[in-house]
């Protein structure tokens, strides 16, 4: 049996996320997590082959919680099943150590086909998010790694970082792009996930270490 654990801070989605689980074969619920630190405490106490890790969470977010799962229980394999499908977000979660990537629209059979790759040791996609990834480098991957900082961010977070690193606090940021002060508080605390870092300041150096927020 391969075990799971399911961390969303939505109870309705974990609820029916758990009633999926419970229909395949060969899988069995090792519990459940609304946080990033339940998260890491559920997997410190429970040692589940699988963890379904939202990105988006209170506190601790998904991508820091898969990094310092994956560093510290190298045996559990971290699944983002998430909104976000832009290939930003999948390769920030593959640098964080994620073995696969499904949205939260995936069907049980795409739900089972990912728990069942990881636990081989495969790197594996939703359809749809595959396609995404196919088309970007066909694309020849616009902000490719090699050259440019940060590739992993989206457009708009870049632009939230560039403002960032200029020194405009969230409220200046808001009005500058036309967002609502939740939103940009929304984004900055994606970018810190993102960049691993730890505090906002630690984000604004690096940008600027990278060439952002210049000029």
């Amino acid at each position: 049996m391969t075990t799971v654990l399911v961390v969303d801070d939505h109870e309705l989605f974990r609820a029916g996320m758990l009633a999926v689980l419970g229909s395949l074969p060969g899988i069995e619920v090792a519990g459940e997590a609304a946080t990033g630190e339940e998260a890491l405490d559920a997997v410190t106490r429970l040692q589940p082959d699988v963890v379904l890790m939202d990105l988006r969470m209170p506190g601790m977010g998904g991508l820091a919680a898969t990094g310092r799962i994956t560093e510290r229980h190298p045996g559990t394999k971290v699944v983002v099943l998430t909104m976000n499908e832009d290939p930003g977000s999948v390769f920030a979660a593959l640098r964080a150590g994620a073995r696969g990537y499904l949205l939260k629209e995936s069907g049980a059979e795409d739900v089972r086909r990912v728990i069942e790759g990881v636990t081989r040791g495969e790197a594996v996609f939703g359809p749809k998010v595959a396609e995404h990834v196919v088309r970007f480098f066909a694309g020849g991957g616009a902000g490719a790694p090699a050259t440019a900082p940060f590739p992993h961010l989206t457009t708009r977070e870049r632009e939230v970082l560039d403002l960032m690193a200029r020194g405009l606090d969230n409220a200046s940021i808001a009005r500058r792009l036309f967002l609502s002060e939740k939103t940009v508080r929304n984004r900055v605390s994606d970018i810190l996930a993102k960049l691993q870092a730890g505090t906002r300041a630690e984000a604004v150096a690096r940008a600027r270490d990278a060439g952002i927020g210049e000029g």
